[in-house]
């Protein structure tokens, strides 16, 4: 079907020099002076209109990621800058540092029995120290499985029991 240039900006709601345009781009065909096919013309127009919606549609991401890389690189620029004021530490210098004052602690608790057999001299026998040694390691060994202990433990504000008294001349 053929129509005049006039008629077809008119159906489309464009200007006479937009078709021109179109026709230049060959979304609008020509067929004669002043005269383009109408129903291929409509159709490319169509296609040419969903196009570009399909290309502000990822424009629309685009300008996402690109926002969400800006937010990224202020968090790491935010996250660098609190590291060098000394508010954050990493997490694996925190971790050794843990092992180092847990193992620290665990031989000063070793080394009480043998502070113990030095110090009070005849004052405690040696079934004495035996048995300080064997309860500081039934409470390292305790320590150091918390989870299977944790319902065992006594709650902040608990007393512990005991299992036995112990006398100590």
């Amino acid at each position: 079907m053929e129509m005049k240039q006039a008629a077809l900006a008119g159906l489309l709601g464009l200007s006479s020099r937009r078709i021109s345009q179109l026709s230049e781009e060959g979304i609008a065909v020509r067929v004669g002076p002043g005269t383009f096919d109408a129903a291929v013309t409509i159709q490319n127009y169509i296609r040419h209109i969903a196009g570009k919606a399909g290309s502000r549609d990822a424009n629309l991401d685009l300008n996402a990621e690109k926002a969400r890389l800006a937010k990224e690189q202020a968090d790491g620029q935010s996250m660098k800058n609190a590291q060098l004021r000394g508010e954050l530490v990493e997490a694996e210098a925190v971790a050794q540092e843990w092992e180092s004052i847990i193992a620290d602690v665990r031989s000063a608790m070793l080394a009480v029995p043998g502070r113990l057999r030095r110090r009070a001299g005849s004052a405690l026998d040696a079934a004495a120290i035996s048995l300080v040694d064997h309860e500081i390691r039934e409470a390292l060994t305790a320590l150091a499985n918390a989870d299977a202990d944790q319902a065992a433990r006594p709650h902040e504000g608990e007393a512990a029991t005991e299992d036995e008294t112990i006398s100590v001349d």
